[in-house]
């Protein structure tokens, strides 16, 4: 039987196979890098503000106590955004004229509230609770990151699910007792892995299992 395909075939299949095979990669690759990239998470890039309030300043500097701008973060879904009188309980007295903070004034003569742009923003698809991590012991800077170090706020983390399932998975790793949730340079004055297992236990943090049904966080 005469030969039908010519010899160098094979060869051709086999490059070329191997080509698509590559170039599944690459791009695999590439999107993969994207997914996880600033252009898409958000992370280390600061978010333009109204007036451009620092954290670094007014928590590390200062020494201000996350709830006293975020006042329901314990009782509450939504930490809360503090309203302008909370900015001028300081700024009648420090900065009262200051052009930078005009903005600040111009809300608080017309009673119409600041218009910041969210740093933090879940899709509505996913349900968080922040009164109910604060009460298990989870910490501001395990999901915000270092607050009181940023000049300019940023995303500390991607937020994406497989994020969030790393703690769910084993929260001993980052649950603290409850008194230290809103200091940020806190350690643990012993082994995490053990002090963690010992508040999973006193705090009553569900298991993996229920921690990681879909419904946790889908609702």
């Amino acid at each position: 039987m005469p030969q039908i395909f010519h010899p160098s075939t094979n060869t051709i299949s086999r490059v070329s196979i191997a080509g698509i095979i590559i170039v599944l990669g690459v791009a695999g690759a590439v999107a993969g890098g994207l997914f996880e990239s600033t252009y898409l998470t958000g992370v280390r890039v600061p978010q333009e503000q109204p007036v451009p309030f620092s954290h670094a300043h007014h928590v590390g500097g200062l020494g201000i106590d996350c709830r006293y701008c975020h006042t329901t973060v314990e009782t509450s879904s939504f930490a809360g955004m503090p309203p302008t009188e909370t900015c001028m309980n300081c700024h009648k007295q420090i900065w009262s004229a200051a052009p930078m903070l005009e903005p600040v004034r111009a809300s608080f003569r017309s009673g119409q509230p600041m218009r910041w742009n969210r740093v933090y923003d879940l899709p509505g698809f996913a349900y968080f609770d922040h009164s109910i991590h604060v009460a298990k012991g989870v910490g501001c800077v395990t999901c915000h990151g270092r607050v009181d170090e940023m000049p300019l706020l940023w995303r500390a983390n991607t937020l994406y699910m497989q994020w969030c399932l790393g703690c769910h998975t084993d929260p001993s790793r980052f649950v603290r007792p409850r008194e230290h949730v809103f200091e940020l340079d806190w350690q643990p004055s012993e082994d995490q892995a053990t002090l963690g297992r010992r508040l999973v236990q006193e705090y009553a943090i569900m298991d993996r299992e229920h921690l990681t049904s879909c419904y946790v966080c889908h609702r």
